[in-house]
């Protein structure tokens, strides 16, 4: 059962760890590229600030977003920003979001976020944290997979294997981990089998390496969609 109190709890931790890290930067390294393609630092925080203004207006009946064009014109914008401004916004977008959650609520209600796609309510916590952690690791200031919480590993990766659970560009594949069998991609008898460290099976499904490290038997590792 998805406790979102709990995930509130754990999105709040997280971003405190993020705020630390994040005020030993200086200028300079705001401007400096990102471990995602083509984005600073900068571009990362305004991302993370943006994302918690995006996540209130899904838990209050808003779009997420005006459009794909304001989401990313709001990002390139606020890129620049000097690190006191970008400390400023993060810290300030958060405490919305976590009023936004803290209020009394249907949790089982159905929202929606981008592109169409509906959840419930509840897990809108979770997809903060996500946010939060992976984006953290992308701004690559010495955080790294392995330095994630296991709970949420563990649940991330169910969550991105149940997401790309029927997906028709994905083969079939088996997830081994810790004597547990998680089915992801297409259905079929004749599943690829993946094995491998927690934090690099993470980093497969969520796009952050390239799977070298995991092991593969039935067929070559998947290249799996953009998330």
């Amino acid at each position: 059962m998805i406790d979102h109190a709990h995930d509130l709890a754990s999105v709040r931790d997280a971003t405190e760890r993020l705020l630390i890290a994040v005020t030993k930067l200086d200028n300079s390294a705001v401007t400096e590229p990102s471990r995602l393609p083509g984005w600073t630092r900068g571009h990362v925080l305004a991302h993370l600030a943006r994302n918690a203004d995006a996540l209130v207006n899904v838990l209050e009946g808003r779009p997420m977003y005006a459009s794909a064009d304001a989401r990313d014109t709001d990002i390139e914008r606020d890129a620049p920003r000097p690190l006191s401004v970008q400390l400023t916004d993060l810290r300030d977008s958060a405490a919305r979001f976590q009023e936004a959650g803290a209020g009394p609520a249907d949790w089982s209600r159905t929202v929606e976020l981008r592109n169409g796609v509906t959840d419930s309510a509840s897990r809108v916590p979770f997809r903060r944290w996500i946010e939060v952690e992976l984006h953290h690791v992308d701004l690559g200031i010495g955080y790294n997979l392995e330095d994630l919480p296991g709970d949420f590993t563990q649940r991330e990766i169910d969550f991105l294997a149940d997401r790309f659970r029927g997906h028709p560009d994905v083969p079939a594949v088996l997830i081994e981990q810790d004597g547990r069998q998680i089915p992801t991609g297409r259905d079929g008898t004749a599943r690829i089998t993946v094995t491998g460290h927690r934090a690099d099976l993470l980093g497969w499904l969520a796009g952050r390496r390239d799977g070298s490290a995991l092991t593969v038997a039935g067929g070559p590792l998947p290249a799996l969609p953009p998330l």
